[in-house]
């Protein structure tokens, strides 16, 4: 299997440069003072999300006659927004499939941005996705399954190594893992002594249970679905899997309770807006058994229903 390399990362960071936000790296003060809290704050691209980024690199990648036939993709909701945004800027058509759990302001923002939306039930985006390919003719956009992808997020990690030349470690959460092993492969090669730690959720830990037993292992999709993290419920694959193995140290798992915490945090104190989803990072620093010096939380995305974000902040009184 061939796996996602520095240069693949780096010729996806030039590709995409013209449609993404290059975002900073903020201070956060109130981090431990032997461990410097650095936030990758990717709640702040277009589309609130990092998917934007493989979403770029991959419709970058196709042919314009394969592009001209339109893009499928399935999503719970962030890589379904940046499809739909990525396909609108190429001027190509974007069918979208969703389950039907997935929030509404995912939903409508996927709309929002042109794309036709299909939703389906639990555990079918696959083989919905696949009926769509056949019947309109366009090409499916993986979520995470695809060097392109990989490579796209991959852009993130190479930001942090510009950024923080002398980074410890760096959080990032996990779920199909395309995000985590393309970060994890640049930082690799850029930062070699800095420790890349996944972060996952208990309640779809997926992840730290393949990794421990050295194949994926593959919940159900009603257990993964118990987490609030609602774009945390998807397994790795064989090829995020692969790189996984080769980039990560270690799997945090973090509580619902910490979860939330985290959410609260970023709000109050970096007023920063994140999903569930895009907090899991933080609440792994605050768990973690980290190195001394400056770690990185990547505050992966922001789209969160106001209701949920009003209730969790609440909980704070």
């Amino acid at each position: 299997m061939e796996l996602v390399t520095l240069d693949d990362i780096s010729d996806a960071a030039r590709r995409i440069a013209p449609d993404i936000v290059r975002t900073p790296l903020l201070s956060a003060a109130w981090g431990d003072p032997r461990r410097p809290l650095w936030l990758k704050p990717e709640n702040l691209q277009p589309i609130g999300a990092f998917k934007i980024r493989g979403a770029f690199n991959a419709l970058g990648r196709l042919d314009p006659d394969t592009r001209a036939r339109g893009v499928v993709a399935y999503s719970s909701g962030n890589h379904a927004q940046a499809v739909a945004y990525a396909a609108a800027a190429y001027g190509v058509a974007a069918h979208i499939v969703m389950p039907e759990e997935t929030p509404a302001v995912k939903v409508e923002a996927t709309r929002g941005h042109g794309a036709d939306v299909v939703l389906c039930g639990p555990g079918e985006r696959e083989r919905t996705a696949a009926e769509l390919v056949e019947t309109t003719g366009a090409v499916l956009i993986p979520p995470f399954d695809h060097p392109d992808i990989i490579a796209g997020q991959g852009t993130i990690g190479i930001e942090i190594a510009e950024d923080l030349a002398d980074l410890a470690a760096v959080l990032i959460p996990v779920s199909g893992g395309g995000l985590a092993s393309g970060i994890g492969t640049a930082i690799r090669a850029l930062c070699p002594n800095a420790k890349v730690l996944a972060v996952e959720p208990e309640l779809a830990a997926d992840t730290a249970e393949s990794l421990a037993r050295g194949s994926v292992v593959e919940w159900p999709v009603a257990k993964r679905n118990r987490t609030i993290a609602d774009g945390l419920r998807s397994t790795p694959s064989e090829l995020t899997f692969a790189h996984l193995q080769r980039v990560v140290d270690d799997v945090i798992t973090v509580s619902e309770d910490e979860i939330r915490a985290a959410v609260r945090e970023l709000a109050l104190k970096a007023h920063l807006v994140a999903e569930p989803s895009g907090a899991v990072a933080l609440a792994g620093y605050r768990k973690a058994d980290l190195p001394d010096g400056p770690a990185v939380a990547v505050v992966s995305g922001g789209n969160i229903e106001p209701t949920q974000l009003t209730a969790i902040l609440a909980d704070a009184q």
